[in-house]
């Protein structure tokens, strides 16, 4: 029997306490491709659509993928630019007559309209296939998983790896269980488990920490013949909403007493570890000390600005580090994404070799990250913002930076953009005449997703709070919505009932 079966990938990662709303030119300036053309462009990379076209080749699905789509995270999505999207997705649903559907979500996409934007997605599609037809999505493991999309998606299967670079095997995952489910060998849902935290406490970083042992077990229980899949989801701290935080989730059939009990057991080791911080996040002062005195033998020092990372909302914008490595003489240095449109544009209407003035970032909030510096330095180079990703994350994945520039200040190579996006692979100083290997100092923009790239080339990692939007001081953030008692923000915090971990 030939399988029909919907495809569609929609993702956002919204952080509410942007002031820079997600509409329809966000989601355009990433990616938006219907049909073929999306197929075309993301068959042969690391991504969902191309694990599920995996599965799909390997048991003759007739497959139709509606659209890809996804946006910067940022702001709350408007209801516009959401149903602009969702509504073909719907009415290919209404259309045909499929034995399945397979979804790429993110899992922490907030709108305008409504506080869980990916399970808005699910009940429109659920209530255009009806009960019967079985639902598998793909998850960022940075969603915050609330009960009504566990209701809704009969199979749930979320990404491994932070930073992220196994995708494709994670649609492919999701695709299998989505055979076996239509060609009635099992019958799968989804069950969740949580507890009161904004987010697990390393972000679920799988490279180092507590994550790689709950993974080796969620693994090991997947050995079971009535377990499909666990994923341990970390949350997004960033999203001010109810269903906020680390959830695990296991997709399975049967008996759910032991799967809710082993999710249970890894969720209380979430909490009781939740003091257990890896990173070490050193003031922009501290930071600048260390490149000052930085021997690169071994490579360059890599400073990343975990607070100023647009992957997670942030603006992009932040001067703080800037100001601190120009302050502390640092030279022979890449600093980059400087988001800051209006200083590109300035930029591109010099000439290359040209000394400049400049007015330069910090303003969108200057409360987050610093205020805009002013700078006079040597344009090394403009450009449209284009570039095509070689890494473990990007390899083969064409993206723009939009108009953009390459500033250069007291030795500092300074790449200035004007769409925000976070730094996670090396093309994207390369392909604007920047060797990052080359260098003594990279200062970047990004939490961890940077590491895939930049860590093997580096001499050392150290991380940064520059005060920017995504600071993990969440004390210095306005929650509103999140349920109360919650840790970090209330430190004595307890777990309901009898559950009150250490």
């Amino acid at each position: 029997m030939t399988f029909r079966v919907l495809t569609a990938e929609l993702a956002h990662e919204t952080n509410t306490f942007s002031r820079v709303a997600t509409g329809k030119q966000a989601f355009k300036d990433r990616f938006v491709r219907l049909g073929q053309e999306a197929i075309a462009a993301r068959r042969e990379a690391n991504t969902e659509l191309a694990g599920f076209l995996d599965a799909g080749r390997a048991h003759g699905w007739q497959i139709e993928h509606v659209l890809s789509a996804a946006a910067g995270p940022s702001g709350k999505v408007k209801r516009a630019a959401f149903e602009w999207l969702c509504d073909p997705i719907v009415a290919a649903v209404e259309r045909g007559r499929f034995d399945g559907i397979l979804l790429a979500l993110h899992g922490a996409m907030v709108l305008d309209f409504c506080e869980d934007g990916d399970g808005e997605i699910l009940r429109r599609v659920r209530a255009s296939c009806g009960s019967e037809t079985p639902i598998a999505i793909t998850l960022d493991p940075h969603a915050n998983v609330g009960q009504q999309m566990c209701l809704l998606a009969d199979i749930m299967v979320s990404f491994r790896t932070y930073p992220h670079i196994d995708m494709r095997e994670t649609g492919h995952r999701a695709g299998e269980i989505l055979h076996r489910t239509m060609a009635g060998e099992i019958t799968p849902r989804t069950i969740r488990v949580s507890r009161p935290m904004l987010e697990e406490t390393n972000g679920g970083r799988t490279d180092a920490g507590p994550m790689v042992a709950r993974l080796a077990a969620a693994r090991k229980y997947e050995e079971q013949a009535d377990v499909f899949a666990v994923s341990i989801n970390a949350g997004f701290a960033s999203t001010d909403v109810a269903d906020v935080g680390p959830t695990v989730l296991v997709t399975g059939q049967g008996n759910f007493d032991p799967h809710i009990a082993f999710a249970e057991t890894m969720a209380d080791d979430i909490w009781d570890r939740r003091h257990e911080v890896l990173n070490d996040y050193l003031t922009v002062e501290a930071a600048a000390a260390v490149a000052a005195g930085f021997d690169p033998r071994h490579g360059p020092l890599v400073i990343a600005d975990y607070a100023d990372n647009p992957g997670a909302g942030a603006y992009g914008d932040s001067t703080a580090l800037l100001g601190a490595l120009l302050a502390a003489g640092v030279r022979n240095t890449c600093f980059g994404p400087m988001v800051d449109g209006e200083a590109a544009q300035a930029l591109h209407n010099a000439e290359v070799g040209e000394h400049i003035r400049v007015v330069l970032g910090g303003k969108t909030d200057a409360a987050f990250g610093g205020g805009p510096l002013t700078v006079e330095g040597e344009l090394v180079s403009i450009s449209d913002g284009n570039y095509v990703g070689d890494g473990p994350i990007l390899g083969g994945l064409s993206r723009s930076y939009g108009p953009s520039a390459v500033l250069r200040i007291d030795g500092i190579d300074i790449l200035v953009v004007t769409i925000a996006k976070q730094m996670l692979d090396l093309q994207q100083f390369k392909s604007f005449g920047i060797e990052p290997e080359s260098k003594r100092v990279i200062a970047l923009k990004s939490m961890q997703h940077f590491r895939a790239a930049f860590e093997p080339i580096a001499g050392q990692v150290i991380v940064c709070d520059s005060g920017a939007l995504c600071t993990p001081h969440y004390e210095r953030l306005p929650y509103r919505n999140v349920p109360r008692p919650i840790f970090p923000l209330d430190q004595d915090a307890g777990l309901p009932g009898s559950r009150n971990g250490g």
